[in-house]
Parts: C-alpha cells; sequence; structure tokens
C-alpha cells in the first residue's frame, strides 16, 4: 500500500458492543501507508448525542477528514458530518445507511431480523432520578453474531470488553440532514453479517447512493477479520476525495 493522502485524518467510530481497538488492524494499514488515523470513543448514549460529540472531535483536527463507522458507528458519522464542515468523504463498514427522520432500528424493519435481534441482553443503568436501558449481545451467543470468522480466543476477549448501547442510541431517529447528502460515501457491505441482515446493508448503501464493495464471507466484525479489504476501500475513498 502506498499514501494516497498525507494532509488527510482518517476518523475511526466503532459501533455498539465493540471499543475503539476493533480498528487496531486497519490503524497499522493505514500507518504503513502514511496515513494519520485517529479511533475516538463512541459514548453509545445516543443518536444526537453521539453525533454531537464525534462532531465535536471532528471539528477540532486541522485539515479535511475522511470519517469512517462501524455499524451503529454509520448513524453516527452521517449525524456528525453533517456539523463538522472538514469531513470530506464517508466510508460505511459492516454499517446502517439513514436518512433524517430515520432510526437505527426503523431503517432495518423490512429486513428478516438477524441473529442479533434474539441475542440481546438488556441491563438498567442510572439515568438522572431513574434508569435507562442499554444492550448487551448474551455471552453464548456473541461469537456467533459478532465475529464468527475470528478465532474463538479473540471473540472471547471482545465478548468480555463488549460495550453496550442505550435503547436510544438504536431508536432515536437522525435529527438533521445527513452529510451523505453533501459528500461523497462509500459502503463495504459484511456478506455473511449475522448483526446487520446482508440485504439490509445494501439497501442502506443504495438509500446513501455509496460506491459498495462486498466482502463475501464476512462477519460484522470484518474491520479485525478482513482488515486488508476494508483498509484498501479507505485508501480508494482518500484517493478520491484527494482530488
Amino acid at each position: 500500500m502506498t499514501s494516497q493522502a498525507p494532509s488527510f485524518t482518517v476518523v475511526l467510530v466503532h459501533g455498539a458492543f465493540a471499543d475503539a481497538s476493533s480498528w487496531a488492524k486497519v490503524i497499522d494499514r493505514l500507518s504503513q501507508a502514511g496515513v494519520a488515523s485517529v479511533a475516538p470513543s463512541n459514548p453509545l448514549r445516543g443518536l444526537t448525542a453521539d453525533g454531537e460529540y464525534t462532531a465535536s472531535v471532528v471539528s477540532q483536527i486541522d485539515g479535511p477528514v475522511l470519517l469512517v463507522g462501524h455499524s451503529y458507528g454509520g448513524p453516527v458519522i452521517t449525524y456528525a458530518s453533517s456539523k463538522a464542515d472538514n469531513v470530506k468523504g464517508l466510508v460505511y463498514v459492516a454499517s446502517f445507511g439513514i436518512d433524517k427522520g430515520m432510526s437505527t432500528l426503523g431503517s432495518n424493519a423490512a429486513f428478516a431480523p438477524a441473529e442479533l435481534d434474539s441475542s440481546l441482553l438488556p441491563k438498567a443503568f442510572p439515568l438522572g432520578d431513574g434508569t435507562g436501558t442499554e444492550f448487551y449481545i448474551q455471552p453464548e451467543h456473541f461469537h456467533s453474531v459478532f465475529c464468527a470468522d475470528l478465532p474463538a480466543e479473540q471473540a472471547a476477549i471482545m465478548n468480555a470488553t463488549q460495550r453496550p448501547a442505550t435503547d436510544t442510541a438504536f431508536g432515536e431517529p437522525l435529527a438533521v440532514e445527513p452529510g451523505w447528502k453533501n459528500v461523497p460515501s462509500w459502503f463495504v457491505v459484511a456478506g455473511a453479517d449475522h448483526a446487520i441482515n446482508p440485504d439490509a446493508e445494501r439497501a442502506a448503501a443504495q438509500r446513501v447512493g455509496a460506491t459498495v464493495t462486498v466482502v463475501e464471507g464476512g462477519s460484522h466484525a470484518i474491520a479485525l477479520s478482513r482488515s486488508d479489504e476494508v483498509t484498501q476501500v479507505i485508501l480508494t475513498a482518500l484517493q478520491a476525495v484527494a482530488k
């Protein structure tokens, strides 16, 4: 790989049930290509709150940004790119593609449920004077749902460190005009995704008008299991927006 646009920063936004380390292999490959990247922590508390936070991170970066989102990180970068003027392109990885007034859950309503839908584990957390609800993946289903093409030992660590997302994150409609209406986008479809129906990913890519790459046999965790293919899409996007 060779450097495409060293003046750009790639901002990698993780989704639910994961943390920023899910981008580790992509970060390494981007570094080898001479491309700067950062993977901030996605709060996973609500679409507006997470989008505003990510927009703040991006807006404080000097120079242009290519914004990349995995899974629920896709709706977050959709929101953030409407607020941060230095975003020049979007890359969605095994993700959701939503429009204004659409929620993450609502965007998939027309498709057959993925294995994730029956494998969620709700738990309560303190919220103001009351409690809120956040979701984990049931431990016994994590490997199959999230990362079936990774070794069991690695899946066990990811399961033990999974970060929950709130019902607000999944159910809150997008309150702004999506950034993909103003900048070009790319979409990596995970062909064997058990967390999002791959047909829903294809429909999401069509909705946002993205250039599509299908990773056949790839699980939801393709940024780790198929990092070369994911990185190549990011580098291709960088080359395009740098022009």
